[in-house]
């Protein structure tokens, strides 16, 4: 009976462990990530030449609406110098009227809407009327002429100034869909911008991995998680002690966000906003980093305002004869730990905080079957083989042990 019910738990714990742990289609080799290193060399290269072409594009437009500009201001100048003539005429317009009236009264001709014909038919006799006459058409022609030279003035320069004016919109309009084709061409610079920080940092760990791995001696196209297994268990010192089971890693707390909607693991969080953190099992230190989010489409797609560097653990577990990396984020300070160091599932590891793109104190759990970082994948075959911790740890909606 009792040999029955051991196998029912065996078969139980293959059946889960089956279920927990995903197992990896694609086996990654040294020859791979030589590959990705000329990969996201080359990736890099083509997003540092379109930032190149970006710069040379808005450096056109700036010196376009450069000059548009001068042209608005010298646009806005003739318009000034314009309205000034047009002024200055009306005012010349008036003058002269009144300097034909200061003719007539001259002549002694009475003031009045009719005054030249009081001024024409108030002669004496016919010698004094044909003089009269004479001086009254020539001050006629005279005025006429000047007013209108002046009146004609006054169409032209406002018919400039109205050509002036459509001129100045369209060059302000102008300058808009510049200023637009700028900050658009501006906007995909800084989207580059902020993703060549993670294709240079995975160029590196991805040459990390290159000499890692060489130097471990594992051949070009053998499975690296295979010979870091085969090497650590034949080295009595390097070897992890197999974990069954795993912990919750804070003492108290509850489930802020699941694995759902793009979200790459579990948050998690207390009423101790600075609760110390410990490894969901034993195993050893693989890395200790902060990501690069201080700022960045990521962190603003999602809603977030970064204040810092986010600050990371990740603890290797070896895990029914494979490797489990489990990742601890956003945390406010680090525990007396360093990389390669073994850890018990007691030892404190950090404190839980907000650094990086979060919006309140907590912890970010992830844990993959593989880690970008010396752990046998890229980060995009990482996201790809990430494990729900729901799968490999108890989660009720508040607990108050581990």
């Amino acid at each position: 009976m009792k040999e029955k019910v051991l196998v029912i738990i065996s078969i139980a714990l293959v059946l889960v462990s089956l279920v927990a742990l995903p197992t990896d289609t694609s086996a990654k080799t040294i020859q791979e990530f030589e590959a990705e290193v000329s990969k996201y060399t080359k990736e890099l290269e083509n997003k540092k030449a379109s930032l190149a072409k970006n710069d040379a594009e808005v450096k056109e437009i700036k010196n376009k609406i450069a000059s548009i500009e001068s042209q608005i201001a010298s646009a806005e100048a003739e318009i000034e110098q314009l309205q000034i003539e047009i002024e200055e005429s009306q005012e010349e317009i008036q003058r002269k009227s009144e300097e034909s009236k200061s003719i007539i009264s001259y002549y002694q001709i009475a003031d009045g809407e009719n005054s030249y014909l009081e001024y024409a038919f108030g002669a004496n006799d016919i010698t004094d009327m044909i003089y009269r006459l004479s001086i009254v058409e020539q001050l006629t022609e005279y005025n006429d002429k000047i007013m209108k030279e002046l009146e004609q003035l006054i169409k032209t320069n406002q018919e400039k100034q109205k050509q002036l004016e459509e001129k100045e919109k369209e060059l302000e309009q102008l300058k808009q869909d510049l200023k637009a084709e700028q900050a658009k061409i501006e906007a995909d610079s800084q989207t580059i911008r902020e993703s060549m920080p993670s294709i240079e940092e995975q160029i590196k760990s991805a040459k990390e991995s290159v000499s890692y791995y060489k130097k471990l001696g594992c051949g070009a196209s053998e499975d690296i998680q295979k010979c870091e297994y085969r090497v650590s268990q034949s080295s009595q010192s390097a070897s992890l002690p197999s974990v069954g089971f795993f912990s919750r890693p804070m003492d108290d707390g509850y489930i802020v966000r699941g694995m759902s909607g793009g979200h790459m693991g579990y948050d998690l969080s207390s009423s101790n906003k600075s609760i110390p953190v410990y490894p969901i099992a034993a195993g050893s230190v693989h890395a200790i980093y902060t990501d690069s989010c201080t700022s960045g489409r990521w962190c603003q797609n999602m809603g977030f305002s970064c204040n810092g560097n986010a600050k990371i653990v990740v603890i290797k577990h070896n895990y029914n004869g494979k490797y489990i990396y489990s990742s601890y984020v956003h945390l406010r300070s680090y525990g007396n730990i360093s990389v390669g160091s073994v850890v018990s599932k007691d030892t404190i590891i950090g404190y839980m905080g907000t650094t990086g793109c979060s919006t309140g104190s907590h912890l970010h759990l992830e844990i993959a079957n593989c880690h970008w970082k010396n752990g046998g994948c890229s980060y995009g075959a990482y996201t790809g083989r990430l494990i729900n911790p729901g799968n490999l740890i108890k989660f009720p909606s508040r607990w108050s042990n581990r």
